[in-house]
């Protein structure tokens, strides 16, 4: 991975943490100050959003020990799973919240349930993601087992060298 592309991608988590940081932030403190208004319940969509900020900041703090470890080279280890099962486990938390907002919302959309719906296919989408990077986390296994088998065949011929 080049420079460039790793500062990029940096910089793109950087602000994106911060943002859901600043972003939480605000909701925790409507969450103690702002007296409920409207149809909707606020308060469990309130810490619905900020769980689901939380399941985010996860996913981005473990993507970022990714990008440096592939800047070391050291991405094709065991130590690489340390990172990869909580972004997927962070993705499927997203997807279970978001579940929860369209459960939340359902009832509201009673005259036009193509909302709910859609909402629904919305968090099978995010379901999607976490299968793919399931299947990413294969791919790295098999990758990982590989390159142990290469070491080991290795050290064998340097042997009969």
């Amino acid at each position: 991975m080049g420079q460039l592309a790793v500062r990029a991608l940096r910089a793109v988590l950087a602000v994106v943490l911060v943002g859901t940081v600043l972003i939480q932030a605000g909701m925790v403190w409507a969450l103690f100050t702002d007296p409920e208004d409207g149809s909707l319940p606020l308060t469990p969509l309130r810490v619905i959003a900020i769980l689901g900020m939380v399941s985010v900041q996860v996913a981005l703090v473990c993507v970022w020990r990714l990008v440096t470890m592939v800047r070391r080279g050291t991405v094709f280890s065991r130590a690489a799973f340390r990172y990869v099962d909580p972004v997927i486990g962070a993705i499927v938390a997203a997807a279970l919240l978001w579940f929860a907002v369209t459960a939340i919302n359902a009832p509201g959309q009673q005259e036009d349930p193509g909302v709910t719906v859609i909402m629904a296919g919305i968090g099978l989408a995010i379901l999607g993601v976490a299968l793919i990077v399931l299947v990413l986390r294969m791919l790295l296994a098999q990758a990982v087992a590989r390159d142990v088998e290469a070491a080991r065949m290795q050290a064998e011929l340097d042997e009969v060298i």
